[in-house]
């Protein structure tokens, strides 16, 4: 049913160790005349923008660090070419919000190498889409992009490293760009990658060109394509056992409300069991707490 009040919704009870909250997804097209009318912005919750404004305020007043952000893009609204920026700051604004996410993901961004370096003909578009957000957001608000699996690879100890896809580099000139400096954190979308694909590996090239906040991401439900692993419950913990030896290191999870398939198990873990064992080994406070 839908919530009748802020107090009701799943948002406004999110514990505080998950202290960046995304709302997902916004359209980059969005039409937004205001007064909190979520109809052309592409957000689909089963409640109005003044519940869905309630509820931030509600969830800020009582988990003051958390940080609450709004995802642009994915892959159900790719239309950036018609980007309303504008129209996504004024989104922003009326909901309280403390920034964006980007989720740029063209459907073939143009990669290849020449010399030993990757160049896309999506980058320029990325940077541009980037600073144009910025321009209308500047800080204390944060700007967040999303990364694919593999788009730091493709060049020095990573030239070779698997899969390969077209997505393969396409972060590179972004993050060593002048654009660069107008985004606050990076997460990686490390998953729907295949059997070969090693997250650790992804953190790693990532780093090497990208020294700010740097999130790893594990998807919730874990299968989604045909020989896609399962990111266990154990494996997660390893995983964030690694990431908490880097001091600007973090975890995302994708996304909080999917359930997945069959009975859950530490081998096939739900959003809540995955966010538990997360908790647990970055060793933070209130870990007890479940998910809504």
């Amino acid at each position: 049913m839908p919530a009748t009040g802020p107090a009701a919704t799943r948002l406004a009870a999110i514990p505080g160790y998950v202290n960046i909250v995304a709302l997902s997804f916004a359209r980059p097209d969005m039409t937004y005349a205001g007064a909190l009318e979520l109809g052309g912005t592409g957000l689909q919750y089963p409640y109005d923008g003044r519940v869905l404004k309630g509820a931030v305020a509600l969830l800020r007043q009582r988990q003051p660090g958390t940080r609450i952000i709004l995802s642009i893009g994915g892959s159900a609204y790719p239309a950036w070419h018609r980007l309303n920026a504008d129209a996504v700051a004024r989104l922003v604004g009326d909901l309280g919000l403390d920034g964006i996410d980007i989720d740029f993901e063209p459907a073939e961004p143009g990669c290849r190498t020449e010399g030993g370096r990757i160049r896309c003909a999506s980058d320029r578009d990325f940077a541009d889409i980037v600073s144009r957000l910025r321009r209308v957001l500047p800080r204390p608000a944060i700007i967040a992009v999303a990364g694919w699996s593999v788009a730091a690879f493709g060049e020095g100890p990573w030239i070779d490293a698997q899969p390969r896809s077209r997505y393969t580099g396409m972060m590179l000139n972004l993050l060593r760009g002048p654009a660069a400096a107008d985004i606050d954190l990076v997460s990686i979308m490390a998953y729907e990658a295949g059997p070969s694909f090693k997250p650790w590996e992804a953190f790693q090239a990532y780093r090497a060109v990208w020294r700010g906040p740097l999130a790893l991401g594990f998807h919730v439900p874990p299968q989604r394509q045909p020989n896609e692993p399962v990111h266990t419950q154990s494996f997660i913990a390893d995983m964030t056992a690694r990431v908490r030896q880097d001091p600007a290191g973090g975890v995302m999870l994708y996304s909080l409300s999917a359930m997945p398939p069959g009975q859950i198990t530490p081998d096939n873990p739900d959003a809540r069991t995955a966010a538990a064992a997360i908790c647990r080994t970055l060793q933070l406070p209130g870990c007890g707490k479940p998910l809504p």
